[in-house]
């Protein structure tokens, strides 16, 4: 019988799910990979992304990022890196932030970055394998991967492709967070991902004058859903215009970082 490639119900032990790794760059060196998902786009992945990346470098740690949303790239903006990729005799060079975040994004490959990025899903998911088997990262203690929402070509090679260590779920306090964060759990469970824990994004504003507590997006039920999956709630980010403002100047890297970050930093830290 043919290969129906799903590794879940097959008991043949062929040794296929392992095969699909793709290896790193000889040259490169990258200790932990993570993955920043979501069930759903607009609930910040991409910030979340970049303030960790910043988070972790401003402890001592080298860190990487790959910007997977390969039709919607916006780390090199966050970052205020511009210009093209290089390449040297062992593969592509990744480009460097100020602060020293090395990372690789289509945007630094197109001729214009406002240019659209016209591709079918197999091209999608062989540049995200590319981003990983032929980019130098040098010297990497964490890999962030800024995933694009839902469960489609890019997740799926990332689970299957990369040696992911664990997923961070991002999601908001709208009321689909249920099964927002349903479909992406049961996702890495079914590809025997392992779960870091969930971030809420967008789960208040504090009033600038007597710092007060305002849910813009209702009530979170966060606590609640991450029971039923055995979860931990590792922050509850505010929403700040300052941050949002730093981000649109390329300067995420100079923000004050949301307190409430710090409990994602720590369970992140301790993957080392």
């Amino acid at each position: 019988m043919g290969c129906s490639h799903n590794c879940e119900s097959c008991s043949a032990g062929c040794g296929t799910a392992s095969s699909l790794k793709v290896a790193a760059n000889p040259a490169a060196t990258v200790r932990k990979v993570i993955g920043v998902v979501s069930g759903k786009g607009g609930v910040g992945k991409s910030l979340l992304t970049s303030m960790l990346a910043v988070g972790m470098t401003r402890k001592g740690y080298t860190c990487g990022v790959l910007d997977a949303d390969i039709t919607g790239p916006s780390i090199p903006k966050s970052f205020g890196v511009h210009g093209k990729l290089e390449g040297c005799e062992g593969g592509i060079l990744p480009a460097r932030s100020e602060g020293g975040v090395q990372m690789v994004s289509i945007n630094l490959l197109l001729p214009n970055e406002d240019d659209p990025v016209i591709y079918r899903g197999p091209i999608i998911a062989q540049t995200v394998k590319q981003f990983w088997s032929d980019v130098v990262w040098d010297d990497v203690d964490f890999l962030f991967v800024d995933m694009p929402p839902g469960t489609g070509d890019v997740p799926l090679t990332v689970f299957q492709s990369l040696p992911v260590d664990g997923i961070l779920v991002v999601t908001s306090p709208q009321d689909l967070v249920s099964m927002i964060v349903g479909k992406a759990v049961k996702m890495a469970q079914m590809m025997d991902i392992p779960l870091i824990g969930v971030v809420e994004n967008y789960s208040y504003l504090e009033c600038p004058d007597c710092g007060k507590h305002i849910s813009v997006f209702g009530e979170s039920h966060l606590e609640e859903v991450t029971a039923q999956y055995g979860l931990n709630v590792l922050a509850k980010l505010p929403i700040d215009p300052r941050l949002a403002a730093a981000v649109d100047a390329g300067q995420i890297e100079d923000a004050q970082l949301p307190d409430a970050l710090t409990g994602a930093i720590k369970a992140v830290e301790a993957l080392r």
